[in-house]
């Protein structure tokens, strides 16, 4: 393989600090819902892993908080619903964290995921998804916590880096990790060749941890 080409898949490696037996076929569905800021490709990555039975669950509903949000088209072109809450229109983190709860309480949301959704998330939220809360972002965590990962990534010269699904807690990038794709960094690597080839991974792994994220709640059910 040249420098700065495309990774294939066996470059990467996975690390799964918790395997999450398959679901029971007497099992429903997870209601799934997703918070974008962004294009929305993770998003589309769950509908697509969720109809082609990668996933066993729905994507019932997507918020974002950006009108413009392309993720907006995406969700119109899978005929996905979706809401646009616009973060400027509340007075607090917290006043917009209540707004989400009530609004994927009513779709009876199971598992809440943020896709690319660039707003801080209060313990309000938190809680009322406790352990049902996921975030994929674009750095094996706990390096490179918070925005810009990638382009950290670039500066401080490492040779590999990855994206991290994990659950959310109130403190930035630092809930339990579920899994991780490992990503080599080539010496003549920029943004344009390196984020392709990490938003590939986030893909691959964002479905796995949404199905750890429901184990739980759906073995406690009848």
């Amino acid at each position: 393989m040249t420098r700065g080409s495309t990774a294939s898949p066996r470059t990467v490696a996975l690390v799964v600090p918790h395997v999450a037996p398959s679901p029971s076929p007497r099992a429903r569905a997870l209601r799934l819902g997703v918070l974008a800021s962004g294009h929305g490709s993770n998003f589309a990555a769950l509908v697509r892993a969720s109809r082609h039975g990668a996933l066993h669950a729905e994507v019932v509903g997507l918020v974002v908080n950006t009108p413009r949000c392309k993720a907006l088209t995406r969700a119109e072109r899978l005929d996905v619903a979706a809401t646009v809450m616009d973060h400027r229109r509340y007075n607090s983190r917290e006043a917009l964290d209540r707004a989400l709860v009530d609004h994927f309480r009513t779709l009876r949301v199971d598992v809440l995921v943020m896709a690319g959704w660039m707003r801080i998330v209060s313990p309000v939220l938190c809680q009322a998804y406790d352990k049902r809360l996921v975030n994929i972002h674009p750095s094996l965590l706990p390096a490179f916590r918070g925005l810009n990962a990638m382009e950290r990534a670039l500066a401080a010269g490492v040779r590999i880096t990855g994206c991290t699904a994990h659950l959310v807690v109130p403190e930035v990038d630092a809930g339990p990790i579920l899994i991780q794709a490992a990503v080599p960094v080539y010496p003549n690597d920029t943004m344009a060749t390196l984020a392709p080839r990490i938003h590939a991974q986030e893909h691959r792994i964002l479905p796995v941890a949404v199905a750890m994220a429901g184990r739980n709640l759906l073995n406690e059910r009848p």
